[in-house]
């Protein structure tokens, strides 16, 4: 236990000393992913003690000076001939992806590396006592929005037993992997959900592998896992072309909503990423969340299902698979940028909303603060008629002070539009991050309001403001309406550019920088705003003026017809 306190998960390594004794084979590969995840996490914790950035590969971090340093060389080479290149046994990259069954796998691996690592943990000690340095682990990441990673009901026991005899007879299912989808189905029943999802992934990687070989008709890429060749990995079989530049097959025949699942779980930044947290050590394996496991293996088992021998499943099968089958087939990314920003589109008009649900101002300033000005609603008046052709015939913009409800309505409409988002261009990507900046400013806007709003009211009400402080607060409540309509006018504008998004690739260069140059303007006016509306500056005077000037020049630009709702419209 001592010697594998360094790893800082000791209990799993005393499970892998267990695992040795037993007769279970899964276990022993189950056993070395966990050995290699915790490894990695914990040589990269020791790298830090001497270097800045931890490298992100494996190989990278085995062969960096950092390590030889605390180790020495001919430790990491060992470690490196066990774990860390294609040239070696490369046991870490051929279980995480899938290549070796069960029995492929000698005993005898797993007890050297735990000799090993408890080595290391005697290594890493000495070097600590001599240098008077301070170990620091880095902590776990921690998955949050769980209620948006439970996609599939719960699954029951019916479901699992039926996961079980689907695995033997799927035809994405090697028979010599079949004990591993077992052994997950009972992972789950037994609530080690890290140890679930451990042992689907690669499954689940192997599965998908057989179907692109065969749809891509490049049967010897099935079994590619020499130090010559290219690993056929998730990387691979989910992007658009293949290295010959001819069009990946696999996509068609998932379909839109399968590969959404897929760049979700797997790759999309602000998704969950699990395999990757998972085989790289991030992951508190001891309270991995049950909703992941409950999607990742609902997922596999419709991929079973629909890959599966027809003639072998009964009516009851079908009957019981089938509420599983129509989450997976209506299934919509949550995780890649245009739904990231549909939401945060979505969360701002909501504050924004909640504007008329704020503390009233003293009776006798009510109507002095009603209304902005008559030329800033003509401004905003002409603006919203200029965006009312493009927007759906039973919503109806308006340029007068109005409840944010009828906005929310409008945006709640335009954000269900379904918009194609697998392989979008990187001309399409890089407007939607300026899209997410102008509604991230937008948000802080709103937030600043009303929490000034809540603290200069009650100071109002406790009778400790001073005269300057309240001829201030009341200047945010003569701009707040003004402001109002300016955010509501911005949401929309956005939203309209984002459902024409795929119309920013038929602009040439220029027209191209010109559209960019427009909306980093209007970026740099959020940012402003959210700088002047902040508790420190309070400049809300001056946060009219650079409003009115905004509104201008985004008058201007539409007056030319360059925006993407514009050119959607005039091609149709």
């Amino acid at each position: 236990m001592m010697w594998f306190q360094w790893a800082n998960c000791p209990e799993i390594f005393l499970e892998m000393l267990d695992a040795i004794r037993g007769p279970d084979a899964t276990a022993i590969a189950l056993s070395l992913m966990k050995l290699t995840s915790c490894l990695e996490r914990a040589l990269g914790d020791v790298f830090l003690l001497i270097g800045k950035d931890c490298p992100f590969l494996l190989r990278d971090l085995l062969a960096s000076k950092e390590l030889a340093a605390v180790f020495g060389t001919s430790v990491m080479d060992v470690l490196r001939v066990f774990i860390g290149s294609p040239d070696g046994l490369n046991l870490r990259n051929i279980l995480w992806h899938g290549f070796a069954s069960p029995q492929e796998i000698p005993v005898k691996y797993l007890s050297v590396l735990l000799f090993i690592t408890a080595g290391l943990g005697q290594l890493l000690k000495h070097y600590l006592l001599q240098t008077q340095s301070t170990f620091i682990h880095r902590p776990c990441i921690s998955f949050t929005n769980l209620e948006e990673l439970h996609v599939f009901p719960d699954l029951d026991h019916k479901l699992l037993l039926l996961a079980e005899k689907l695995a033997v007879r799927s035809n994405i299912v090697l028979r010599t992997m079949v004990p591993f989808w077992i052994s997950a189905v009972t992972s789950f029943k037994q609530c080690r959900y890290a140890d679930c999802v451990i042992l689907l992934l690669p499954q689940l990687e192997t599965g998908l592998r057989l179907l692109f070989t065969r749809v891509n008709k490049c049967p010897s890429r099935l079994m590619t896992a020499e130090s010559s060749s290219l690993y056929t990995t998730f990387d691979e079989m989910l992007v658009k072309q293949l290295n010959n530049e001819e069009v990946n097959e696999l996509p068609s025949l998932l379909g839109e909503s399968t590969m959404e699942f897929l760049w979700d779980f797997l790759n999309h930044q602000e998704g969950p990423r699990v395999r990757d947290r998972l085989s790289h050590g991030e992951c508190d394996l001891n309270n991995f969340p049950r909703e992941i496991a409950n999607s990742v293996l609902a997922f596999s088992l419709t991929l079973l299902g629909r890959f599966s021998k027809e003639a072998a499943a009964t009516s009851k099968e079908h009957e019981v698979l089938m509420p599983l089958m129509v989450k997976a087939n209506c299934y919509c990314s949550q995780f890649h940028p245009v739904s990231r920003l549909k939401q945060q589109v979505l969360n701002c008009i909501k504050s924004i909303s909640s504007w008329s649900d704020l503390p009233v101002v003293p009776e006798e300033y009510a109507q002095e603060i009603a209304r902005p000005g008559n030329d800033d609603i003509s401004v905003i008046a002409d603006i919203f008629s200029q965006l009312q052709p493009y927007v759906p015939h039973n919503h109806k913009l308006s340029g007068t002070p109005v409840n944010g409800l009828l906005t929310e309505n409008l945006l709640t409409d335009l954000c269900s539009k379904h918009l194609q988002l697998l392989f979008c261009p990187r001309s399409v990507l890089e407007i939607v991050v300026v899209l997410r900046q102008i509604s991230t400013q937008c948000q802080q806007v709103s937030c600043q309001v009303i929490s000034n709003c809540h603290t200069r009211h009650w100071q109002w009400m406790n009778k400790s403001l001073r005269s300057r402080q309240r001829h201030n607060y009341m200047r945010m409540r003569r701009s707040m309406p003004f402001l109002s309509l300016v955010l509501q006018l911005i949401l929309t504008m956005i939203t309209l550019e984002l459902v024409s998004i795929h119309s920013v690739c038929e602009k040439n260069a220029s027209e191209y920088q010109q559209y960019l140059k427009f909306l980093k303007l209007i970026l740099q006016y959020t940012e402003n705003l959210t700088t002047y509306t902040s508790p420190e500056k309070n400049k809300w005077g001056e946060t009219v003026v650079l409003t009115q000037k905004a509104l201008l020049k985004i008058r201007t630009f539409l007056g030319k017809q360059l925006t993407l709702v514009q050119l959607k419209q005039q091609r149709t």
